[in-house]
């Protein structure tokens, strides 16, 4: 299954190589952002990236990879077996050496899986900054990948002239119809949470793919992965986010940009998946992140992982800590699952459902003032300075969260307007979205 996210019927170039040799920083030279995480340490990119490039007017998708290396360390290994992955699934492949350290046995490994993969391969040589370093990179000619392309990918020497030979080994170019609109209008789902509460594992339980790395070392995670999934009632957009630290234990600069690009996720996206560790339970963590998925006016269900792992007796009073914790979130309903085992996922499709249809609600305008005057029947609003504060009638102005203004002849606690959201979720069953309710002052 080849899953490139919104442009999956784009061909792939797969940008591979030894760790740490400029592979992510040749990827954002290719599409013009920052948008792989570069550090110069080994190991920074770990899973398979799916970028959009453009050049001389042709798509495709860019493929950055981990580093490959010939190792039995289980994380190490995983990322190779996705770098190994994204050869197979690729259609052009673009080998990276670095001049500066010349021609490893490693990357004799890597070129003889590139000569099996019988695919074009277009060899490029990196940190060739100068002329003067022009004469080293022959040294790469060993490998038997042919001529070799001199590049700095942090300067953008070279860069050019490695993309026009790209798109010359491209794949001919389909005719493809109008299929009615791009896929960045789907429901967006970023699921989020503290490092290694499952999020990788849920997601590839949900996209039915080993697409992210999943191992027990916290931070394995650190770009977002969008990934778009056909499900029964129609397509959903999942973003698979790094995990989120408390700032002041965020020590590198990798993981800093992890964290931004993860926070960013969930101001972009529809929904939320909050994925929180049962046995661990809601931390102080868990509570801010809530509250910025509130704030953003983002769909949320809180996901419960490794509730197998809870005994019976104990789950009550975990459940509890859970609505306590995340009182402000009661509108978002609680699951109970297994990322690893796969027990109740059957039940995450449906609430993210149920979330984008209340995301999405529209009320009419009748029917929501005649609730509103029921409302006020039934608990008419405090006094103010002795004079009672009425709601002269009520408009939806936005959808995607439900967003509602109420004029009224004075303000209203807050109180009164928690009162007014209840009303409102109960009478229109608006599920597992946050309502925004203002309120403007206007004389009876």
């Amino acid at each position: 299954m080849k899953d490139f996210g919104a442009s999956s019927d784009l061909p792939v170039v797969a940008i591979v190589g030894r760790p740490n040799v400029g592979k992510s920083t040749l990827v954002n030279r290719f599409i013009g952002r920052r948008a792989t995480i570069v550090e110069e340490m080994p190991g920074v990119t770990r899973d398979r990236k799916s970028l959009d490039a453009e050049w001389n007017g042709r798509r495709f998708i860019v493929l950055d990879t981990g580093g490959w290396i010939d190792t039995d360390e289980p994380l190490a290994h995983q990322v190779s077996l996705q770098a190994e992955r994204a050869i197979r699934e690729a259609d052009v492949l673009v080998m990276v050496v670095d001049v500066m350290v010349g021609v490893l046995e490693q990357d004799s490994a890597i070129a003889r899986i590139l000569q099996r993969a019988g695919k074009p391969v277009l060899l490029v040589v990196n940190k060739v900054d100068d002329e003067k370093r022009e004469l080293e990179i022959w040294t790469a000619s060993s490998l038997g990948l042919g001529v070799p392309f001199p590049v700095s990918a942090i300067h953008g020497r070279g860069s050019g002239d490695v993309l026009d030979a790209v798109v010359a080994e491209l794949p001919p170019e389909p005719e493809v119809p109008d299929t009615g609109g791009p896929d960045d209008h789907l429901f967006a789902i970023a699921i989020v949470g503290r490092p290694n509460v499952g999020k990788s594992t849920l997601f590839n339980r949900i996209v039915g793919d080993e697409r992210s790395v999943v191992h027990d070392m916290p931070g394995t995670t650190r770009d977002t992965i969008d990934t778009v999934v056909e499900t029964p009632e129609g397509p959903l957009r999942f973003i698979d986010t790094a995990g989120m630290r408390r700032r002041s234990r965020v020590d590198e600069n990798a993981e800093y940009y992890s964290v931004v690009r993860a926070l960013q996720a969930v101001d972009k996206a529809d929904a939320a998946l909050l994925v929180i560790d049962a046995q661990q339970g809601v931390s102080h963590q868990d509570q801010r992140l809530g509250e910025r998925i509130d704030a953003a006016g983002t769909a949320i269900v809180i996901v419960m992982n490794k509730w197998d792992l809870i005994a019976t007796e104990d789950r009550p009073q975990v459940l509890a800590d859970v609505y306590d914790r995340l009182g402000f979130l009661s509108y978002a309903p609680v699951l109970k699952i297994s990322a690893l085992t796969g027990r109740s996922l059957k039940d995450v499709l449906p609430a993210l459902r149920q979330a984008e249809e209340a995301y999405h609600a529209r009320v009419p305008t009748a029917a929501l003032n005649k609730v509103m005057r029921e409302l006020q029947q039934k608990h008419p609003p405090p006094l103010d300075r002795k004079h009672r504060t009425r709601i002269l009638y009520a408009t939806q102005g936005a959808s995607e969260p439900p967003t509602f203004t109420i004029f009224a002849t004075r303000p209203l606690p807050p109180s009164y307007l928690r009162y007014i959201e209840r009303s409102l979720r109960e009478e229109f069953d608006l599920g597992p979205t946050p309502i925004k309710i203002r309120v403007r002052q206007r004389a009876s």
